[in-house]
């Protein structure tokens, strides 16, 4: 019994000293002429989509959940939308080049249909992100008459 509460004051006192490591959770100012959304006059239902589903791993509008604020969850969710906004960073949007952009595109195309975005662990505690089948279809197609018309 003594090993194990020494074990149990380690354990709390090693959680509660991780809780001053701290993560940048600011976000960079947006500008609005830069971020997707407003830059392309996106419809409302897409934007409310895209928004719901993609910003906060993917722009610089992040909505941090309060689970985001305590260790060591905060270090995974601060590392997945570092990652996010790497592959594709919707604030950003205008200062990428023609081809970056189509790429993007295309890809985002491929995880919607494939459903591995939004990620299945982040639905769980976000259902707006639970995009619908019609939903999905929806974003498809706005996604590809964008690469169609070359008007990203």
């Amino acid at each position: 019994m003594k090993i194990f509460k020494q074990i149990l004051f380690w354990s709390v006192l090693g959680f509660a000293l991780i809780q001053f490591i701290p993560t940048d959770k600011m976000n960079k100012p947006v500008d609005h002429k830069l971020n997707f959304v407003d830059a392309k006059h996106t419809p409302g239902k897409i934007k409310g989509l895209i928004k719901g589903a993609c910003y906060d791993c993917h722009s610089n509008e992040t909505v941090y959940p309060k689970y985001a604020y305590i260790a060591p969850v905060s270090w995974s969710v601060k590392s997945h939308v570092n990652e996010g906004r790497e592959h594709l960073n919707f604030s950003v949007w205008e200062t990428y080049n023609k081809d970056l952009k189509e790429n993007m595109l295309s890809k985002t195309i491929q995880t919607i249909q494939g459903k591995t975005m939004p990620m299945p662990g982040y639905i769980v505690y976000h259902k707006q992100a639970n995009l619908s089948d019609a939903e999905r279809t929806l974003l498809v197609k706005y996604f590809e008459e964008m690469l169609k018309s070359k008007t990203y």
